[in-house]
């Protein structure tokens, strides 16, 4: 029987706009997919002359390419969103299961920047202090 307080064992199926925009990330990173895009710009270049170069040609470049990359923020925003999110799942579930790990620092994404800067300034001190010890067998670094 599922724990029903433990939220991991009772994920469910994604959103119709998750599923889709995973889909469109996915097959919009495909090599063909790039090359269908630049064939489809070619052909539009090699059409000018059959209309003239004339405004409404112009038109139908600008227009495609401003509604599909208007239309492609959302689904790459959405698509790091989600990777991003999951990223800081797993990091936080290996700081809480990593013994000596300070758990206080799960939650760092949602600290203003000067407050991040600070805790940044406090690494790059015990790094530096790290590195100045004679044991330090980083190479480069001592």
């Amino acid at each position: 029987m599922p724990d029903k307080t433990d939220p991991v064992s009772n994920l469910g199926q994604s959103s119709l706009f998750t599923r889709l925009s995973q889909a469109v990330a996915r097959y919009a990173g495909k090599p063909a997919t790039s090359f269908i895009a630049l064939s489809v710009v070619i052909v539009w270049a090699l059409s000018g002359p059959f209309f003239g170069f004339n405004d409404t040609w112009q038109l139908v470049i600008n227009t495609s390419t401003t509604i599909i990359t208007f239309l492609m923020v959302f689904v790459i925003q959405n698509s790091q969103n989600r990777d991003t999110a999951a990223m800081q799942i797993k990091l936080d579930e290996l700081l809480s299961k990593v013994e000596g790990a300070r758990e206080e620092l799960m939650d760092l994404e949602e600290l203003d920047e000067d407050k991040l800067a600070t805790i940044r300034d406090d690494y790059e001190k015990r790094a530096a202090t790290a590195r100045s010890q004679p044991n330090c067998s980083v190479p480069g670094l001592t």
